[in-house]
Formats: structure tokens, sequence, C-alpha cells
């Protein structure tokens, strides 16, 4: 069995992967020859994954991407992987294969004290003061949009119009509304950066995806280092701004070079997961009238006029809004595995699993287990009221992860869809298109097959 080749406190640990053989004894199919289980997973991970717990149990191997990786089931493999107290499972050397290149020194590319450290600093771009300019800039960015949708009602291809509205919000409340002329150029080399980390081709060779991507890394360190030391000094509402005037525990700036590389994986993360997040959500309502109109009513009780802001302190007043937020986050999580590579040699469900391993996290799995969520297809965010919350495992639910990787930006992609739905709700009905049912495509990150084809109607 391979050994652990550094000391892991640092969060820069590496291991020594151990080969298919060292592996064999994990239940699991091979899949085919060079390709393993690949295809068969993209086809369909939440049918592939609940064939192999009823043929192998919780513990399943997979051959994907050209290596082996051993996916933990249920509710009790994430708290261990998630939770991780023995400090046993690397974030990094998980994620590494998909994120070195384009979004090398991200806040989930690091792991242990490193992570703690970076993640402390970090947390003041997320406290009530900022967050509360970040709504504002989603409310006037959100209001404008459903303004035009309100114009211009009918059929529409929904998640091509979310996917260019979340990015011109990342713009907006991650980098400030007046970022100059360079805003086309800065948003395309996001767009080219998060469709570089899921290229099937690695490697940076011309007219490659990952080609672009790299080019798109080069044009926003490019973009943002130099303004790191102005926006120390005019100070600035925006997440760059305040990731600026982060400080570790000794009073010091972070560097430019990790300003630019969490400001670069934050846009990542608020763009693309909060895409598929707000689109699967949007379905939901569509295709439950019934709980469109529960949450239109809670909205039209907060007595707000159209152009009234959406105010931070009546955020918990969206208590239904949030719950079918959850709901539609269970049944097509943004992140459906979550992956790490273990450290040491570990046991789960009374398999030995060697350092180096591929580890996965499913929260696809655990969100649609019948005996934790009756029903798992059926979209019912009663399931999320606090009584009932309170008697279900307490790892059921991780659309953000757990443990020290908990998503940093939860809560404001609860704000935002908070945001989201009480513009869209105030102002139009959404219904599918006569005979479209959605399907998706569920990896890396969820997004509907033919672009989720809906109606709009004024209210």
């Amino acid at each position: 069995m391979s050994t652990l080749v550094a000391s892991v406190p640092t969060g820069r640990a590496t291991v020594t992967r151990p080969g298919r053989r060292a592996l064999a004894h994990i239940p699991g199919d091979g899949g085919w020859p060079l390709i393993g289980n690949t295809v068969t997973v993209l086809a369909d991970p939440k049918g592939y994954f609940e064939a192999g717990a009823a043929k192998y149990g919780r513990v399943v191997r997979v051959d994907f991407a050209g290596e082996t990786t051993v996916h933990l089931l249920g509710p009790e493999a994430n708290e261990l992987v998630l939770f991780d107290q023995q400090r046993l499972f690397s974030s990094r050397l998980g994620w590494g294969p998909f994120m070195d290149r384009i979004f090398p020194r991200g806040l989930m590319m690091m792991d242990f004290d490193e992570h703690r450290l970076h993640r402390r600093a970090l947390s003041v771009a997320f406290k009530a003061g900022p967050m509360k300019a970040y709504l504002a800039g989603l409310d006037a960015g959100i209001a404008a949009r459903v303004a035009q949708w309100h114009a211009n009602p009918g059929p529409t291809v929904f998640y091509p119009a979310m996917k260019q509205l979340t990015l011109d919000l990342a713009a907006r409340s991650f980098l400030g509304a007046d970022i100059g002329p360079e805003t086309n150029s800065v948003k395309q080399a996001f767009v080219d950066m998060v469709a570089a980390s899921v290229a099937p081709i690695r490697v940076p060779l011309p007219g490659t995806q990952m080609r672009r991507g790299v080019r798109g890394r080069q044009h926003l360190v490019a973009h943002f280092a130099p303004q790191v030391s102005i926006r120390r000094e005019r100070g600035g509402d925006d997440l760059f701004s305040q990731l600026c005037q982060a400080r570790t525990e000794d009073g010091a700036f972070l560097t430019t070079d990790a300003v630019v590389d969490h400001m670069n994986f934050f846009m990542m993360a608020a763009h693309d997961t909060l895409t598929s997040s707000l689109t699967t959500f949007a379905w939901m309502l569509a295709a439950n009238p019934d709980w469109q109109e529960r949450l239109r009513a809670e909205i039209a009780g907060l007595g707000l006029r159209a152009d009234e802001p959406l105010p931070y302190e009546r955020l918990d007043e969206l208590k239904l809004t949030e719950m079918a937020f959850k709901e539609a986050l269970r049944m097509v999580p943004a992140v459906p595995s979550i992956m790490r590579r273990a450290l040491r040699d570990f046991a789960f469900a009374g398999h030995a699993i060697p350092a180096g391993t591929s580890v996965a996290a499913n929260p696809l799995f655990t969100h649609h287990m019948p005996e934790l969520w009756p029903e798992p297809d059926r979209f019912d965010p009663t399931r999320f009221a606090d009584a009932v919350q309170s008697s279900r495992h307490r790892w059921a639910f991780v659309p953000f992860g757990g443990g020290a990787h908990m998503c940093l930006g939860l809560h404001f992609a609860y704000m935002q869809a908070k945001c989201f739905a009480r513009h869209l709700l105030q102002n139009l009905v959404v219904r599918p298109e006569p005979g479209y049912v959605a399907s998706w495509k569920m990896w890396p990150i969820p997004q509907p097959r033919q672009g989720l084809r809906l109606t709009m109607a004024r209210l």
C-alpha cells in the first residue's frame, strides 16, 4: 500500500496513487477497456449509483475519466468524508485533476491549516455589511432583467438566459459596476475558464478549450493584479474590493496572487453553480404551479412595491421560498459528487481503502434515498419544515458540502435565490412549454438538456 510522503498540516500533502490491483477488492464494475465507466456514469449518474448501491452496497468502485475512484454513499459516508475529523482526506488533491491549471489556488484547493487561515481571512467578505451591498446590486440587476422578460413574454429557452444573468450579476456584485470597458473580455475569460475545468482534453493544445481556459486565466491575472493596491486604498462594497482588504491572523494583507486566485474561484463558483441552482428552482416552480402560487403569496405578504428594493433585514421572512429552493437543491444538487483523495489508509463499511485513492462523496445519491426522503422524485418543500428536518440525519442534505469546506457563499446563494424569486414571481407566471418535460445532464454541474423550455406570462 502507498504511504503519505509529505506532512499533512501544511495543506500541501502529496500521496502516491494506488494502482488498479490495489483497489481490486473494492466492489464495482470496471466497465469498458480504456474508457471504463465514464460514458455510463455521464449518461445517468443517479441511476448508475442507485444500481451500484443495490448490487454492491455503500462502497462502489468506478473507473472514470482515466482514474479509479471509490464512491462512498449515504449520509454516514458524507459525514466521514466531509466532516473529516481525522484529516484523512485532501480536497486539493481530490479536485486537482480538474482545477489545477485553471483555478490552482482557490479556497477549494487548500487543506487543513492553510485552508483555515485563508477561509478566516476571506469570511470578512460575507459578513452582514458587505452582504447588504451585494443584495443592492443583485436586486437592481435582477429587477432590470425581469423587466425585460416582462416586456417580451412568451416561450423562452431559460438556461442560457439565466447563465447570462448570473454572469452579469457576478460581475456587478463581485467586481463593481465600474470595472470599465473590459467588462465583456472579463466575462468571456470566466466562461472559457469554467469550460476548461471540465474539458476532456486536459492539456492546453492549440485549438482546445483548455488552451482557451489557460489564456482566460492569464487575461484575468493581468487584469486583476494591478487593481489590488488601488482597491486597498479606495475601498469599495464589491467582493473584489472586500478581498483586497482581507488580512491574515497576524494582520498582514493577503498577497496579490492570493487575492487574484480567490477572486477567480469565487466568480466561477457564483456563476456556474448558481446558474444551475436557479434554473432548477425555476423549473420546479413552473412544474408545480401550486407551490409557485404559495411563494407568490408569501412574496406579496412583504408588501413591497414592484420598484421597492428587497431589504436585507426581511430576507428571513421568505421561509417558504427558502424551503422551496432547498428542495430544488435536494433534487438536483449543483455539485452531484464531491471529490477528495485519501491521505492515509482508512476503512468504511467493512472495506479497507488505501492512501492515495480518489474518493467521492455523492450528494445526488444521498438526496434521493427513499429511507431519508419518501417519494424522492416528488417536489415537496415541506421536507424542510423545522420539525421534519430535526428528525433527519444531519448529513442527509449536503448541497453546499460540509465540515471545514462548507461553501463560504451559501448565504449569498440563498440571498440571490430569494431576490430572484421575489422579482420573477411578482411579475411573471412561468409554465413548461406544452408537452415539454425537462431532463438533466448531471455532471459535472447540472444543466437541462434542450436549455429548459419555459413560457413566461405577465402576472
